[in-house]
């Protein structure tokens, strides 16, 4: 009997130890990229290959999983914030912690107050909102171990708090790259003391998650923003190179493989449309060519009133150029994929940047996947790309996977496969390779914005109320 339970404790240990985590966005440093061998289902929907499902409340944050036990949050009332562990096998509720939100922010569909996606190092789990800031819960009982207050994001276009933590090294680090006073934040992990800040106020509003970037002997943590991708010291916040590659505006996070920064991004506009253009067009509601302060969100008011040089009461003219927008860093609009050696110091735009193609293939939102020698990517109206991921070069541009509407999520891939999320809630399976070949096209029943994950053979997919998983039969 000694025996018998002594061999069923050492299965136990031996299947945890070998399990895949997928610990925070995109799972391992953002990659998007399963390192498991076992299968993945390629045709799954509510009848088929579906594991379980539970209702959550409305939320687009992704999944992750760590130790076995799926983490995700949502909006279970008006104003309750609530994170969720759950057994990955099973979908049984391990725990439930909630969280009065206070007054919320203006937000602009499709996003949800609940946007931010957790993080764990499998002891605690990290998670953001945007009126209570960071908060650590152990990831075995869901008890509360710190709460980190951080200043609320405000957004000139409205978009609302979307950013995600990431932990390395027993630090989470947490860009909030907002229009008002962007910041990367470096907490300690274990107590919630603030570690040190770096100051990105030459910034705009964007969401690229940190990344970890190990080249040339040292380690990097990397934000890819306006204007500049930068590479920042882990311990101290100090910058240590950049690159002038960027656009005005950069949703899309990074990927890194192999001491390599792969980034794709679509600004508003061309290179020469800095964010003057936009804020023209889509705040000036009279479109008289200049900016009221009642045309401005309330957080602004005191940036208006330093812009407003000849105190006419507007913006107008030279004033916008430098209201909102670093006159350092008049970054514009347009389309790049390009790819970055990291490990560099100071000024690294002509000795770094290894390719940089400007085409209309990047999306706005959605972030880049390498897997093998490939770089994919998925824009608005299901059109695909790929290239080379060593040297740019096309295999494919603009083709459509048989899914039109809008994308948010980013793909992943595993098994062979890349998993395309539509807004529409079909996901579209292909072939992973140089040539484009559609394998399936799933149907969920619910619309999806969070990024699925992947981990041990099977597919989480945060629809907009619902977690599901889905596993070979």
């Amino acid at each position: 009997m000694k025996l018998r339970l002594c061999c069923l404790l050492m299965l136990v240990v031996a299947s945890q130890a070998t399990a895949e985590d997928w610990p925070q966005f995109r799972g391992v440093n953002a990659s998007g990229v399963s390192t498991s061998n076992k299968k993945l289902p390629t045709e799954f929907s509510l009848e088929k290959n579906l594991r379980w499902s539970v209702k959550l409340g409305d939320g687009v944050g992704c999944p992750i999983v760590v130790g076995g036990k799926v983490f995700t949050t949502a909006m279970t009332a008006e104003k309750t914030f609530s994170v969720f562990a759950f057994e990955a096998a099973t979908g049984k509720k391990l725990w439930q912690r909630d969280f009065e939100s206070g007054k919320l922010p203006r937000i602009t569909p499709p996003n949800s107050h609940a946007s931010s996606t957790p993080v764990s190092d499998g002891k605690q789990v990290y998670v953001y909102f945007s009126t209570l800031g960071l908060i650590a819960l152990d990831a075995m009982s869901g008890d509360e171990k710190w709460k980190r207050s951080l200043p609320s994001p405000s957004y000139l276009m409205d978009w609302g708090a979307a950013s995600s933590p990431i932990v390395h090294d027993g630090t989470v680090y947490f860009n909030q790259d907002d229009d008002l006073s962007p910041v990367l934040f470096a907490v300690d992990a274990k107590s919630g003391a603030m570690k040190w800040t770096a100051d990105r106020s030459d910034m705009l509003g964007g969401y690229a998650v940190p990344v970890i970037c190990e080249a040339n002997g040292q380690t990097d943590v990397v934000v890819s923003g306006s204007g500049f991708l930068k590479g920042y010291d882990p311990a101290t916040g100090a910058e240590r190179w950049s690159s002038n590659s960027t656009l005005r505006t950069m949703m899309a996070s990074p990927v890194v493989r192999d001491g390599i920064i792969y980034l794709s991004s679509q600004s508003y506009g061309d290179e020469k449309r800095t964010l003057k253009f936009a804020l023209l067009e889509w705040l000036d509601t009279n479109q008289d060519g200049k900016l009221a302060k009642a045309e401005i969100p309330k957080e602004f008011a005191s940036r208006f009133d330093a812009s407003d040089k000849n105190g006419d009461g507007f913006i107008a003219d030279a004033e916008v150029d430098t209201a909102f927008q670093s006159a350092k860093n008049q970054a514009g609009g347009g389309n790049t994929i390009q790819a970055v050696r990291g490990g560099g110091r100071g000024d690294v735009t002509k000795t770094h940047v290894l390719w940089n193609i400007n085409n209309k293939s990047p999306s706005n939102i959605v972030s880049p996947i390498v897997v093998g020698e490939q770089l994919f990517i998925v824009k608005k109206g299901g059109l695909s790309s790929s290239f080379d991921a060593k040297t740019g070069k096309s295999h494919w541009e603009l083709n459509r996977i048989r899914n039109i509407g809008d994308y948010y999520a980013s793909p992943v891939a595993g098994d062979g496969k890349i998993f395309v999320t539509g807004e529409n809630g079909f996901i579209v399976v292909l072939e992973q390779g140089p040539k484009l070949n559609i394998l399936a096209t799933n149907d969920v029943g619910e619309s999806c914005v969070a990024t699925p994950a992947i981990a041990d053979g099977r597919l989480f997919v945060r629809g907009r109320e619902s977690l599901f998983c889905f596993e070979n039969e």
